[in-house]
């Protein structure tokens, strides 16, 4: 009963989050209860994914309570993408159609990349560069690893979690972004649950079975 209540309590405290309660506290609790979701689901699942996925998030939700301090909540977060990314790496599965997607990825991270460092320049925050480029990096790295996985909730959770930073990124350095905390944290949050959801899918892996070309 409760693996199926769970997803309800973390959208609906997800969107108290959002829209009533803005405090570090409510930020907080639908992380644990994704954590929770995850762990629950950890034991069916295969050891060393589930093990990594659970310190990425882990991590994660302590970038998510350090971001007050920014470049020590991005190393939380930087840690916690790499947890993800070699988990990722132990389903990697060859295949053209996902290898394709390095291209985007790639064009993607040039572009933001391209973007960042005027904004930062026009900022005067050059001395962030270095940081916010490496996390650039390995957030990129990290969703093709996800794409290459063959777990389509990995992949789906690893581009909104793309989208979420860019859209942080953008309206912290370039632009105000409208609605730009909603919009951050709601697709933070769906990515961060598609994520620990594919712990629960890494048993279909290990038969061989993928989720998607």
């Amino acid at each position: 009963m409760y693996k199926r209540l769970l997803p309800a309590a973390i959208l609906i405290m997800g969107l108290v989050y959002i829209f009533l309660l803005h405090s570090l506290v409510f930020k907080l609790i639908p992380m644990a209860l994704i954590l929770i979701y995850a762990w629950i689901h950890a034991s069916s699942a295969k050891k060393s994914y589930a093990m990594l996925t659970l310190s990425g998030l882990f991590f994660c939700m302590l970038g998510d309570g350090l971001l007050h301090w920014f470049l020590i909540g991005l190393t939380a977060f930087l840690v916690g993408h790499l947890f993800y990314l070699s988990a990722f790496a132990t389903r990697w599965t060859f295949h053209p159609t996902r290898m394709s997607a390095l291209l985007p990825i790639a064009l993607y991270a040039a572009f933001m990349g391209w973007r960042l460092y005027h904004g930062l320049q026009d900022g005067g925050n050059l001395g962030m560069l270095l940081p916010v480029l490496a996390y650039l990096v390995v957030i990129s790295s990290m969703g093709f690893f996800a794409i290459m996985s063959a777990s389509l909730p990995a992949a789906c959770g690893a581009l909104l979690f793309i989208v979420s930073d860019s859209i942080l990124a953008w309206n912290k350095f370039i632009a105000d972004v409208p609605y730009s905390g909603i919009l951050i944290m709601a697709t933070y949050y769906g990515a961060q649950f598609l994520i620990a959801t594919s712990i629960h899918h890494s048993r279909a892996r290990t038969k061989s079975v993928s989720l998607y070309p």
